[in-house]
């Protein structure tokens, strides 16, 4: 099993930043791939960004490209997400999410095997 604990969402201005933090824990943590996902109102759950311990594997949706960083400390079992040049359409509750194979990337909803319970960020016009 594994239980995740998003942190560091809140309000933030278009162009800031913001970083969010997921501890990880569970016998089952590191035969796990990571990922950041979000869902707004009205909207379906998205994949954000994902990766593997250790970091050989990263993969981006084509909004977080450029914008955003997933980063991983496989020693502590933290996975962050940096959110830079934030925009208004990226309001949503962004979740940490894990798969039950650490070479499968939760890129996709029915990919992730754990959830965390959210964190939100909300970025003002």
């Amino acid at each position: 099993q594994v239980q995740l604990v998003e942190s560091g969402g809140g309000l933030v201005q278009t162009g800031g930043s913001l970083k969010l933090s997921c501890a990880a824990s569970g016998p089952s943590i590191s035969s796990s791939a990571m990922g950041w996902f979000r869902q707004a109102p009205g909207k379906d759950r998205e994949s954000v960004a994902a990766i593997t311990w250790g970091g050989i594997v990263t993969r981006y949706s084509d909004s977080a490209k450029g914008r955003f960083t997933i980063t991983e400390d496989a020693k502590n079992n933290m996975v962050y997400l940096q959110m830079n040049s934030l925009k208004p359409e990226d309001t949503a509750v962004y979740y940490c999410a894990a798969s039950n194979s650490g070479v499968v990337l939760p890129i996709t909803p029915l990919l992730a095997s754990y959830w965390g319970q959210g964190t939100q960020v909300t970025v003002s016009s």
